[in-house]
């Protein structure tokens, strides 16, 4: 017999939206369940049964923005801590870049729910993604994402000599955070100073602290791609919208 899952754990799954848009949308009426709506928060379903949505939750979804932003150092990805400022707040009107082409124009209702999807830590900089759109966040940091996100990174070494070719392979594969063993990455040197690393997961800290295994010190960390969109152009501290025609 096949188990019931929750609804909006199902609708998650087939991409339809994020479990809180799932949420949303049940409680307001918008979602059937082989023609039949349900409104009950914790329905669960089979996986086989068929799930639509009203036109009116696609209407709300379209309107939904994600925006790209060129961080700078001293901005926190996420909510304000510490005392320091969130990167959303840089996003207003003055700071738009004026190469953002598309029609949308700025309102302050864009800023609500708006979520980094992936994370910059305080002292880094480059591409980061602020999404209203559950589908946007869990195909780039859902548990199954397999996106690349790709770091431009100026390193010292901290012992005599240069870094040897057993320790850059470790930084490809064969090292482990937090008990776990880390996917593969693709890392290599740029120039004598500075490593491009692609990775496909995002622990905390996660560069610095494969780094710190081999004996590098992280002096300069950029985020300059993430899927198929690069920072390309875009000023420190600016930001514009994700146009229509873009897929990470």
């Amino acid at each position: 017999m096949t188990e019931l899952v929750r609804l909006s754990k199902r609708m998650s799954e087939l991409g339809l939206c994020s479990r809180r848009e799932a949420d949303e949308w049940i409680e307001r009426g918008w979602v059937r369940v082989d023609g039949k709506v349900v409104a009950e928060l914790g329905s669960k379903v089979l996986p086989q049964q068929r799930i639509s949505v009203e036109r009116q939750a696609a209407a709300e979804q379209s309107k939904r923005v994600t925006i790209l932003i060129n961080k700078p150092v001293g901005y926190v990805s996420g909510q304000a801590e510490d005392g320091y400022t969130p990167a959303v707040a840089l996003i207003k009107p003055e700071n738009r870049w004026s190469e953002c082409k598309i029609d949308t124009a700025f309102h302050p209702t864009q800023l609500r729910s708006l979520v980094p999807a992936g994370r910059l830590d305080i002292d880094s900089v480059g591409l980061l993604v602020l999404t209203q759109d559950g589908r946007v966040a869990k195909h780039l940091i859902g548990e199954t994402t397999t996106v690349e996100k790709e770091y431009l990174v100026r390193v010292a070494y901290s012992k005599p000599g240069t870094l040897p070719a057993s320790d850059l392979q470790r930084l490809n594969h064969g090292l482990s955070l937090d008990g776990k063993k880390l996917l593969p990455a693709k890392v290599s040197w740029q120039n004598e100073d500075q490593l491009k690393f692609v990775l496909r997961e995002g622990k905390k800290r996660q560069i610095r602290r494969m780094c710190e295994m081999v004996g590098l010190k992280v002096l300069g960390l950029k985020r300059v791609r993430i899927g198929k969109l690069r920072l390309g152009n875009l000023p420190e501290g600016q930001w514009r919208y994700l146009r229509e025609d873009e897929q990470f």
